[in-house]
């Protein structure tokens, strides 16, 4: 199966999708990824998660202004509705993110 590029998956999503930049030397990045799961998780899945490497997709990181990882931007149907940069905690980013589940 092709791997799906992630500008369609974006565009094209009914569900929530939250992109994850992020890069592999990033230590912010690897502090929140459990943190994303977990939250993830307690809202039933409801948001997809979509993790771009911004060393493999400068381009993406490009095209949304990705300045400093970790960012997460949050998109339905191709709209931003909630973008982050930085560490978050766990109550903030479950506080944050509920709201469009």
């Amino acid at each position: 199966m092709p791997k799906k590029n992630p500008k369609d998956i974006i565009s094209k999503s009914q569900d929530a999708i939250l992109v994850d930049f992020y890069a592999e030397w990033c230590g912010p990045c690897q502090t929140m990824d459990p943190i994303i799961d977990e939250v993830l998780t307690e809202l039933g899945g409801k948001i997809k998660l979509l993790k771009i490497n911004i060393d493999k997709s400068p381009q993406m990181a490009q095209q949304f202004a990705v300045r400093s990882i970790p960012n997460y931007i949050l998109f339905k149907k191709g709209k931003i509705l909630w973008r982050k940069g930085g560490l978050i905690t766990k109550r903030d980013l479950h506080q944050a993110l509920k709201g469009f589940v």
